[in-house]
């Protein structure tokens, strides 16, 4: 028997609590009658840092930062002794150069920076002959090939500044992606502003639904992730009750719930949750008064003692080998844990991991003292309390910092992680390049709970129980997709 069709939805910044209460209120009513179907996990656990660009690449490679080496919203290429930015604030963009944060947040992302060893749903469902597709989403690496088509905004901006964007790109069978790709005419609108691009994307599902264009699709729907930015994620009922009218297109398309969901398996999720931001921490700043910081387009790169990549509620800092006298790494250490607005710094000691949360150290790497909740053996040598965590019949936990040594593990040893990488307290959002925060709003990317755990719903595919699994991951999605179409 064929499988049935496979929707991935996912929506940006998606609590599970606020979920609930969009559907308690009815305001999310498709979502709801999902839900009553569906098995619901609802604490998945989100990559670390817990931001957009690396939650996507584990949810659509099935590994970790370490073997996906996408690293943050922003990261510094050592190679090329610059920034990376995937768009962190528009004011970030232009920091960096608006040209070139787009080469890298379409091109790059993609077909440089993701690991080509590492492959997408889309590039293994392709090799098995199904039909892929995708609305607007931050990893799309496929097999099949699409000519950039400048429209709208991108169009006129390319025109006024004379800059050359005309690079194909490899995705899915079916790619959208705004201004830039689209795989077929859709009668679909499309934005490039933050907050406005739910519609597009649900325009463009419903029209590939209509002409039964997909095997496999990533619906995706992001503008969740804006509004709990700017009006905090308690504020969210507004911007789910949104999604869930643009899933309901999808659902209408294929001819309403019942007969949707006869020809469809569906995948509901976030790739991190949000918290409230209460202030801004000006970290480049702080570390530039003992420190040389490297500055965006930098013409001396070289004479740098430090690069700061903020990214959320995270960051990575590199200590640079410059011309000069270089930091040294146990001041740049002991500055970072005394910084208010810092709750872990994280490095790697050789091959051994050293988390400090104030004067409490932990140091681990993998070995076989212990095993944690998804079974990875670990050795460990210092304090639990760094992390909140305990061992109880042999299993390490911690509910303030889910599956912490495997993200942070992942994290450190990624190839283009920072010497350090440093998780924020609760209410504190890293000053990005823009000069931007969201402070008054919400934010993400600490390895805290409230940032790291999302819903997971599966409706006709996974598991038929939650408790399957003691601890789901966004590493388990991938395999889960694969799995529904037979292929292992």
């Amino acid at each position: 028997m064929a499988a049935k069709k496979l929707v991935l939805t996912y929506v940006d910044s998606l609590r599970t609590d606020m979920l609930e209460r969009a559907v308690a209120e009815g305001r999310a009513p498709t979502f709801g009658a999902l839900l009553e179907r569906g098995v619901l996990v609802p604490d998945c656990v989100s990559s670390f840092p817990s931001v957009t660009p690396v939650a996507s690449a584990e949810m659509v490679t099935g590994v970790g930062a370490d073997r996906h080496w996408i690293s943050g919203m922003n990261w510094y290429h050592r190679l090329e002794r610059r920034y990376v930015e995937y768009g962190s604030s528009l004011e970030a963009t232009r920091a960096v150069g608006v040209f070139r944060a787009l080469y890298d947040l379409v091109y790059n992302m993609n077909l440089a920076h993701l690991n080509p060893e590492a492959e997408t749903v889309f590039e293994r469902l392709d090799d098995a002959g199904l039909r892929t597709a995708c609305t607007p989403f931050l990893i799309y690496r496929g097999r099949h090939r699409h000519q950039v088509s400048l429209e709208g905004l991108m169009r006129r901006a390319v025109d006024t500044t004379g800059l050359k964007f005309r690079h194909h790109t490899w995705g899915p069978g079916e790619l959208f992606y705004g201004d830039l790709y689209a795989s077929r005419e859709v009668p679909c609108k499309s934005t490039s502003i933050p907050g406005n691009r739910d519609g597009y994307s649900a325009c463009c599902a419903a029209e590939l639904a209509k002409a039964d264009g997909y095997d496999f699709l990533l619906f995706s729907l992001p503008d969740n992730d804006n509004y709990s930015h700017r009006h905090g994620p308690g504020a969210s009922v507004v911007s789910i009750a949104k999604a869930d009218h643009c899933f309901a297109k999808l659902v209408e398309a294929a001819g309403g719930l019942e007969e949707f969901l006869a020809g469809h398996a569906v995948i509901l999720l976030a790739d991190h949750a949000q918290t409230e931001v209460a202030r801004g921490l000006p970290l480049a700043e702080l570390l530039g008064r003992e420190w040389s910081v490297l500055q965006p387009s930098d013409d001396r790169p070289e004479l740098a003692q430090l690069a700061v990549s903020p990214t959320g509620r995270a960051a990575h800092v590199y200590l640079l080998p410059g011309e000069g006298p270089r930091a040294e790494h146990a001041e740049v250490a002991g500055l970072l844990t005394r910084t208010e607005g810092v709750d872990l710094v994280c490095w790697l000691d050789g091959q051994t991991a050293v988390v400090e949360r104030g004067a409490r150290s932990l140091r681990f790497g993998p070995g076989d003292s212990v095993r944690d909740l998804r079974g990875a053996g670990w050795d460990l040598d210092g304090d639990l309390a760094a992390l909140e965590a305990s061992v109880e019949d042999g299993k390490l936990r911690s509910d303030e910092y889910p599956d912490p040594l495997t993200r942070v593990f992942a994290a450190l040893t990624a190839p283009s992680a920072g010497d350090f990488v440093v998780s924020l307290a609760p209410g504190y959002e890293a000053v990005d390049w823009g000069g931007v925060s969201h402070a008054g709003g919400g934010s993400h990317g600490a390895l805290h709970r409230d940032d790291s755990l999302g819903p997971l719903l599966f409706v006709g595919c996974g598991p038929e129980r939650a408790d399957e699994r003691e601890q789901w991951a966004l590493r388990d999605v991938a395999p889960i997709v694969l799995e529904h179409f037979g292929i292992v």
